[in-house]
Order: structure tokens, then C-alpha cells, then sequence
């Protein structure tokens, strides 16, 4: 990239940071970016996502300490994509850095992200060499980002994840999304391309287990689904006309054969089984639609993003 975005020591950066059952977590990884950040002008947004722990008494003591946290307590648990953006209207900073509450994202390498959004990119994402995440977390990893590529062009090349810097200006319009179920790096690509990645450490847990269940990332790939992209419907399309095409010309093939005199009778099981596949396809192809028209009617009934029950700002 040429030329410079501006000058480290005169841009305030606003760390953005779900909490979810970390009492224990967190005001380490506050003093990590604590001490990264020394010389820069920062602040520190904890959103507890309802936290069925101490959580949020933890960030409270960790306003008392330092002015420059402010702690945001969510009414519900209205999951990590949209306790980030409920952290993206809170924060006042000319670039807002993402990370996690468990302490994996190392806060101590922010630099590295700080590096490239100064040299003029518009959103950095941390890519790392070797996850330190369980088999399940991996596996879903890797296919959110098949899905990210398939659904909404992301390039090959560019890895995700939950550690990530961006300019003002692209918050500036992920907020103007306004419906419910946000999708992040979802709303990212669709404000730029400008991106790129770093090589970053990840850290082993040290404590507790990852709040992210098989029904939780479902919930999160169907968000990517159908908030950003009309795909899963223009497949339906497809694979509605497929299977036309294939029921005309076996249709064609009877004919043929009785015209020639072949007495071809299929067999019971076997058109029980074709009858189960294809109304099994026709409902599944109607869940995808009602999916959508479900989260239509929705947002047109502004079911809200987030509700922010508690604020504590000392600044």
C-alpha cells in the first residue's frame, strides 16, 4: 500500500471485546493491551453478553481501575456477533481492534495489526500458523471459511478470525445494519476489500471451554446463509430444474421403452426411495425459503439487535 493512513501516536484505538463466563480471564487480557499500548492513546470496551457468571461484576471493577475501560451489559445473550456490535456503538476511536476474552488472541502483538492499517489497509484479520482451538472448533473454522468463500466471494487467500483491526470508516457503516442477526465479517466484506493478514501466535486456553456449541455455529453459518447472499435460493433454483430435467427425460425413456415393446416396471423399494429423497429435497428447499421470509418478517417487526441494560463509562 503507498503512503501512510497517519501517525501512531495520534489516533485513539478502541478495543472491542465480548465477554462471555471469562470473571476470571479478562482483567488479564485488559493489562496485556494495557501494556501493549503504552505511549498510545486507547480505549477498552467489555461487553458482557449476559454472562450467567461474575463477568460483568469483573469489568465493573476493572472501570473503578482504569478510566479507560467502559463496560457494556447486554439485557440477554444475544451472541458474540452482536455483542461486537453493540461495541461498535459505543466506540470513539479512528481504528477499533476486535479480539477475544480468553486471552488466545495475543493482545501483546496488536502492533502488528496497528502496522498495516497505518500503511493504508482497510481492514487487518490475524492468521495463525497453528490454532491452538479443540478438533470441533477447527472443523467449524474451516467450514465457516468454505462457506465465506462460496456465499460471499471471499478470496482463497484470506483467512478470518476473531482477531481483527479496522479503519472508523468501515464501522461507521456496519452499524447503518440495523437487523438482527448480524454477521461480522459478513458486513466487512461488504464495506471493502481492501484486507489483508498478519501472522500472529494463538495461545493455548488456560481456562474453561469455548462457549461456541454445534447449535450456536449453526445458528452463525445460517446468519452468512441468509443475511448476505441469496445463493442457498438460486441452488434451490437450480436443483429444482436439475431434477425436472431428469424426471422429463426418464419420463422419455419410459415411453421409449413401452413403445418398443420392454415391459419395464421399477421396483417398490426402489420408488419408495426416490419418492423419500425427493420430498425430502422439496422440504428442505422449502426450509431454506421459509428461513428467509422467517427473518424478513423479523426485521420488518424490529426484533431488536441488542439491548444494553447497564453502561459505565468513567472517562
Amino acid at each position: 500500500m503507498k503512503g501512510a493512513f497517519f501517525s501512531v501516536e495520534k489516533y485513539l484505538t478502541s478495543f472491542v471485546i465480548p465477554c462471555y463466563r471469562s470473571s476470571n480471564m479478562i482483567g488479564g487480557v485488559v493489562d496485556e493491551i494495557e501494556k501493549a499500548m503504552t505511549g498510545r492513546d486507547y480505549e477498552i470496551i467489555l461487553v458482557n453478553d449476559s454472562s450467567p457468571d461474575d463477568t460483568f461484576e469483573t469489568i465493573k471493577g476493572l472501570c473503578e481501575k482504569n478510566p479507560k475501560v467502559v463496560g457494556v451489559n447486554l439485557n440477554e445473550n444475544f451472541g458474540q456477533h452482536a455483542a461486537l456490535m453493540a461495541g461498535f456503538h459505543q466506540v470513539k476511536g479512528d481504528v477499533i481492534v476486535c479480539l477475544d476474552d480468553d486471552g488466545q488472541t495475543p493482545a501483546e502483538e496488536v502492533g502488528k495489526l496497528l502496522e498495516k492499517i497505518e500503511a493504508g489497509y482497510d481492514a487487518v484479520y490475524a492468521r495463525y500458523a497453528s490454532k491452538k482451538h479443540s478438533g470441533f472448533r477447527n472443523f467449524g473454522s474451516t467450514v465457516n471459511d468454505w462457506m465465506l468463500r462460496f456465499m460471499l466471494n471471499k478470496p482463497k487467500s484470506l483467512k478470518v478470525s476473531s482477531y481483527f483491526a479496522v479503519k472508523r470508516l468501515i464501522v461507521d457503516e456496519m452499524i447503518k445494519y440495523t437487523n438482527p442477526y448480524p454477521y461480522v465479517i459478513g458486513l466487512v466484506l461488504r464495506s471493502t476489500r481492501n484486507i489483508c493478514n498478519v501472522d500472529v501466535n494463538h495461545r493455548a486456553r488456560t481456562e474453561g471451554t469455548s462457549g461456541y456449541t454445534l447449535g450456536k455455529l449453526l445458528s452463525l453459518w445460517m446468519n452468512g446463509f441468509t443475511a448476505f447472499s441469496v445463493k442457498p435460493l438460486r441452488i434451490a433454483t437450480g436443483i429444482g430444474a436439475l431434477m425436472a430435467f431428469g424426471s422429463f427425460i426418464y419420463g422419455i425413456v419410459t415411453i421409449i421403452l413401452k413403445l418398443v415393446g420392454i415391459n419395464y416396471v421399477m421396483g417398490f423399494s426402489s420408488l419408495m426411495a426416490v419418492t423419500t429423497f425427493i420430498g425430502g429435497l422439496n422440504l428442505l428447499m422449502l426450509g431454506i425459503i421459509g428461513e428467509y421470509l422467517g427473518r424478513i418478517y423479523i426485521s420488518l417487526n424490529k426484533s431488536p439487535q441488542f439491548i444494553v441494560k447497564e453502561r459505565i463509562d468513567n472517562r
